[in-house]
């Protein structure tokens, strides 16, 4: 019996061999050599959205020296989205890199990769992708709605920082001990914009008269509460202005 499964064993050892040389010989390569890959199987994971198999055969793909540029490319394309999908942002932006590097007139990749950077936050990184997708491709309809989107991002940041601690009223004719105070506190003068600029905002949109009225009288009650009452003991500013945002943001509804 130990002779038979001796012999036995050298059998399938042997067509076990000669199963490889077969396979070897069949796609050109030598044993011990990679084999070229199907790229279907990664493909179709991607199209399945099965983002841990996509990785998996994707991968295999990508590392094999017989893959032809084009399927690597199809293969990164799709660990990228694969990547992205399990919230792992820089392995996808390193995949669209490599993707990049083997074909930098990639359009659709550059609007791909400027859309992760803006999801990171860096903006200058992502605006220059969506430019660098524009300028490859011109009519590119969302890598110029990302851009036009980003610069106007960008605007209203400026804006923003253009009138940081600043108040909604002049500084520079300023009278009242209260304004002197908001003047001189930027977290002060940034909400007393916003109180504005709520009270503004609200005061042009669509409602009765009834609650035009009610919106202009505690506005007006809060200016001159604010003006009456500031430095007398008890009184926080910050919290009358505070109450104030929140009442005209909807809290009481108008």
């Amino acid at each position: 019996m130990r002779g038979y499964l001796h012999i036995r064993s050298l059998v399938v050892a042997s067509l076990l061999s000669l199963t490889y040389a077969h396979d070897a010989s069949a796609t050109g390569t030598e044993p011990g050599e990679d084999i070229r890959i199907d790229p279907a199987a990664c493909l179709a994971a991607g199209l399945a959205h099965d983002h841990d198999r996509t990785v998996h055969l994707c991968s295999a793909l990508i590392d094999n020296a017989k893959t032809e540029k084009a399927d690597r490319i199809k293969a990164l394309i799709a660990r990228a989205t694969a990547y992205e999908r399990k919230d792992m942002i820089d392995r996808a932006i390193a995949d669209y890199d490599s993707v990049l590097r083997l074909d930098p007139a990639h359009a659709d990749v550059y609007n791909a990769r400027g859309e992760l950077w803006r999801n990171k936050g860096d903006l200058p990184k992502a605006v220059a992708d969506f430019a660098a997708a524009i300028k490859l491709n011109p009519d590119h309809v969302v890598a110029r709605a990302n851009h036009r989107a980003l610069a106007q991002e960008a605007e209203r940041q400026g804006a923003l920082q253009a009138v940081a601690g600043k108040p909604s009223f002049n500084c520079a004719t300023a009278r009242r001990k209260v304004e002197k105070a908001i003047c001189a506190n930027p977290e002060l003068a940034d909400l007393d914009r916003e109180v504005q600029a709520s009270y503004s905002r609200t005061a042009a949109e669509k409602m009765t008269p009834q609650q035009a009225r009610k919106l202009r009288r505690e506005q007006g009650e809060y200016i001159a509460r604010r003006n009456a009452e500031y430095g007398r003991p008890g009184y926080d500013l910050k919290k009358a202005m505070r109450d104030r945002l929140q009442q005209i943001n909807g809290i009481d509804g108008y």
